[in-house]
């Protein structure tokens, strides 16, 4: 649910969806899963609810949709968005 939050997120602030959003919110939702793991081996979160280790989570999913952003960036285009042929 966290992933899907932090998803919404993001396409309020850039104002749009993408493509490629099936792909950000798998990204924000395994973030999140992996940071309330980590959270949950560190013990150094503030804010839980109650088993779950919000903050942690909450930076790992971000960390995974700018993981997913920067790739579809730098990552190759379809020919038909070329503008040199």
């Amino acid at each position: 649910m966290l992933g899907g939050l932090h998803t919404g997120l993001l396409v309020f602030l850039r104002g749009r969806g993408g493509a490629q959003l099936f792909v950000v919110f798998l990204a924000a939702a395994l973030g999140a899963w992996a940071g309330d793991a980590a959270g949950g081996r560190l013990g150094i979160d503030p804010i839980r609810l109650g088993d779950f280790h919000f903050i942690s989570a909450s930076i790992l999913a971000w960390a995974g949709i700018a993981f997913v952003e920067v790739l579809f960036i730098l990552g190759p285009t379809s020919p038909a968005d070329r503008s040199d042929q």
